[in-house]
């Protein structure tokens, strides 16, 4: 049963809101680990004022959720719940909602909360993405409409792309600076990156780009060649094939890759290396492989419990597969991509050939060995040693 007080506070919110009085109020001392406060303020989107609720989580992590003004007293009762500690500063006074450890609560009020003067509603800071919606392949592709606008169940995928392209930027220093830039997108499936990434170079930087996009679906690879007809993108090539046999007229300088599933994503670092690639971006998917094959006497011990094995096994098969480029003679790491909220597979494995000869060889031995004691095989052969 609700307390009358945490009644009182939630009439309180929704009039501080409703009046346009609501500074803003926060919710504190959380029994959720995973969120550490919720903040609730007035902000403006497109002429429309709303309550915007920001989440912030552990490990520096913040999600937005938006509330009809209308709905404040709802949505607050709803959260409250889980606080020990409930602010509301209002214009025209304020209001502390506290629970004790052994449940008691009390209500505190100052001033008159719904009476004061209106704040200033604005809208939040607009992100800069490098692509702003307009772009006739994202419409193609059914990321936006006609006006630019992007689908809200395609919103995620745009922020993706975008990140995507920042790190793109990121690793121009390791490109060619003049002529052709020559990129291939394995396992290109619908091909988002494929076209982000012709328009970003072409389009935005201004290079001339060729670009193979391989992937086993032919009548997906038809479908792409033809949005590349469409928007003009002449120097995209769309192949149905197996990746595994790809060898084009010229080795690319780039290679990338989306979410390719389980162990196409180390065909796509393999094939990456054995071309000699001087920059590899790959975000994985689905780790699967490993989880089949791990055979390791001193990890035994998590197999009993399947969630964390797949996600101890998820860590080992990227921390394998940096080890492995760096083998092969590259620096690499792994970043996050995105906010997990909007993926779990959010990890993007970067990497740039090492100036250093010497550099894969080191590493090799250590690749070998990590690969070993967590399968009891022998690991594969490295591009050079084929």
């Amino acid at each position: 049963m609700t307390d009358e007080k945490q009644k009182e506070f939630t009439v309180l919110c929704a009039l501080s809101a409703k009046n346009k009085t609501l500074k803003n109020f926060v919710l504190s001392s959380s029994s959720n680990k995973e969120i550490q406060k919720i903040k609730g303020t007035l902000k403006k989107f497109s002429d429309k004022e709303i309550l915007q609720l920001e989440y912030f989580c552990t490990e520096g992590r913040v999600r937005q959720e938006s509330v009809e003004i209308s709905d404040t007293a709802n949505a607050v009762e709803k959260l409250i719940c889980d606080f020990s500690r409930c602010d509301l500063n209002d214009n025209g006074g304020t209001a502390s909602l506290m629970r004790s450890k052994k449940g008691k609560i009390t209500l505190i009020k100052h001033g008159n909360i719904g009476k004061g003067e209106a704040v200033t509603v604005t809208g939040d800071k607009v992100k800069n993405y490098i692509l702003n919606g307009k772009e006739e392949f994202l419409f193609h592709l059914g990321i936006s409409d006609k006006s630019g606008r992007i689908h809200d169940k395609k919103q995620s995928k745009y922020r993706q792309i975008n990140r995507f392209l920042e790190y793109v930027g990121d690793m121009m220093k390791f490109l060619p600076r003049e002529g052709v830039i020559r990129v291939a997108d394995l396992c290109c499936g619908k091909s988002y990156l494929s076209f982000a990434v012709y328009y970003y170079l072409t389009r935005v930087l201004n290079r001339e780009v060729l670009m193979d996009c391989m992937d086993l679906k032919e009548s997906v690879m038809n479908y792409c060649a033809d949005i590349a007809v469409q928007c003009g993108f002449e120097g995209m090539h769309f192949t149905s094939g197996d990746v595994t046999k790809y060898e084009p007229a010229e080795n690319p300088h780039l290679v990338i890759s989306l979410h390719a599933c389980d162990v196409a994503t180390d065909i796509v670092l393999e094939r990456a290396c054995a071309l000699g690639a001087k920059v590899i971006l790959s975000t994985p998917c689905c780790h699967r492989q490993l989880s089949r094959e791990l055979d390791c006497e001193p990890l035994k011990f998590v197999n009993s419990n399947s969630i964390l094995k797949s996600k101890m096994c998820d860590a080992l098969t990227d921390s394998l597969r940096v080890l492995r480029l760096e083998a092969e003679g590259y620096n690499a790491d792994a970043v996050e991509l995105i906010d997990p909220d909007d993926t779990p597979k959010n990890v993007l494995i970067r990497a740039h050939k090492s100036n250093k000869l010497s550099y894969g060889t080191k590493k090799a031995d250590e690749y070998k060995s990590a690969y070993k004691f967590l399968t009891g095989k022998d690991a594969p052969l490295l591009s050079y040693e084929r």
